[in-house]
């Protein structure tokens, strides 16, 4: 085993993708009118990573797709909450990664990820929707979600699969016109599971710390 080498807790990180272009998370909006624009309703697309054990850095040919559906109330034109549902998949192979460690152990896995999320946003400039001009603006967001995740092997273990996850990050969002928006996002999952890769605890058969081969 080699020494100073540790694996901790995972990351499960929402890399936005739009369009095939760059790596962020599309989110088209649609404001109800009747209650003064501050209701929106919408839906996105984008790409979920996993950041962990088997993916100790970032890997984006490990990205999947995942959708998610959302309900936003604008508090003012500086706050807004939302209730929202994701799903997608993570995945991620040691053998595709550089590190020794991993690729004497050599396991994969495909983890289905079900989320439903309550988070709060807060706008840097007062954004509203306006018949008359564009308005776009810069937000940071954060909150509490109920995650359900179901790896497609056997467990190798005895654990929850549903867990509180913490999400957060940054986005930008931007008024088309009246009745349309485009949110652009970025974030992350703090998780409190060891076990999206079904690798967690010390299992003999699956070891975390790989030993070396010796001569």
């Amino acid at each position: 085993m080699l020494p100073g080498v540790s694996f901790k807790s995972k990351i499960l990180q929402l890399n936005v993708f739009v369009f095939g272009i760059s790596l962020f998370l599309s989110l088209l909006v649609f404001p109800l009118h009747l209650f003064s624009q501050k209701i929106e309703i919408g839906a996105g697309f984008g790409a979920m990573n996993y950041k962990g054990d088997i993916s100790p850095d970032f890997h984006p040919g490990f990205a999947r797709l995942g959708g998610n559906i959302m309900f936003r109330y604008n508090l003012n034109n500086s706050v807004s909450f939302r209730a929202s549902a994701l799903l997608g998949k993570i995945y991620a192979d040691d053998k595709q990664v550089s590190d020794p460690m991993n690729q004497i152990r050599g396991m994969s896995f495909n983890t289905k990820i079900d989320e439903i999320a309550l988070i709060a946003e807060y706008n840097f400039f007062n954004y509203k929707y306006s018949r008359y001009h564009k308005d776009w603006s810069p937000y940071v967001f954060g909150g509490l979600a109920a995650m359900k995740f179901s790896p497609d092997q056997d467990p190798i273990d005895d654990y929850k699969t549903n867990q509180i996850v913490i999400p957060f990050g940054v986005g930008i969002k931007y008024n088309i016109k009246r009745n349309w928006g485009i949110n652009l996002e970025f974030g992350t999952r703090k998780t409190f599971t060891d076990y999206l890769d079904n690798l967690g605890g010390n299992h003999p058969g699956y070891p975390k710390f790989p030993e070396r081969l010796c001569p």
